[in-house]
């Protein structure tokens, strides 16, 4: 009989232990979880400034041609602007600070007219299918000149924080266009809806604004 108690105890105090222990692993594994999320994003601030707008802007251009690159949009103060001059063939389209989240996108110089256009008819008030309606006929006019793969690529996240050092938007992804005008998804052999993240597939098929979508998978950031 004393042996059976001396082992229940013996048990008992086992299992006292083994549960403190989880709990000090426990919070232990909570602090050490806590110090890592505030060591990540320490580093992170807002984009507050137009030279914060500008080293944002340029991760939608490809590594090489970021130096170069114009760079164009609103600034702090709420005026669109030429934010950086350029020489090179891309034109950069900062983020709209007093949007939620984060969006620039990166195109090449022959498209400007075109997305021109787009800006000038959306600050007149028109809504989107309006907008493509107008520059869908002024297309078949030849006003514009959308060469076949021209690229647009786009940098954007649900966040406005960025870190200084890399100039990194937090969870911001890329994600490309490319401009294939009256393509078909006969005439390209994509299908007209995506497969799976980071699939290509032909938006707008048959139209001036047909393109290649290539979405980025989303466990990715850039």
């Amino acid at each position: 009989m004393k042996h059976l108690i001396t082992a229940i105890i013996f048990t008992g105090l086992l299992m006292s232990c083994n549960s403190t222990d989880k709990t000090k692993t426990t919070v232990q594994d909570s602090s050490i979880t806590e110090t890592i999320s505030t060591e990540t994003n320490k580093n992170l601030k807002a984009i507050d400034s137009d030279d914060a707008l500008i080293a944002t802007a340029v991760m939608a251009a490809p590594e090489a041609s970021r130096a170069n690159c114009k760079v164009i949009g609103y600034n702090m103060a709420g005026e669109f602007v030429t934010l950086r001059e350029g020489d090179n063939e891309f034109i950069v389209l900062a983020d709209d600070p007093n949007k939620e989240g984060f969006s620039a996108a990166c195109y090449h110089k022959d498209l400007d007219p075109f997305m021109a256009r787009g800006r000038a008819l959306k600050a007149e008030g028109k809504k989107h299918q309006e907008i493509f309606d107008i520059r869908e006929e002024e297309m078949k006019a030849g006003k514009f000149n959308i060469t076949s793969g021209a690229t647009l690529h786009i940098y954007s996240g649900p966040k406005a924080e960025y870190d200084p050092a890399t100039a990194k938007v937090d969870e911001a992804k890329l994600r490309y266009v490319v401009y294939l005008p009256w393509a078909t998804s006969a005439s390209t052999g994509l299908p007209e809806a995506p497969v799976a993240s980071n699939h290509p597939w032909i938006m707008n098929p048959g139209t001036h604004r047909a393109h290649i979508m290539i979405s980025p998978l989303t466990e990715v950031s850039n």
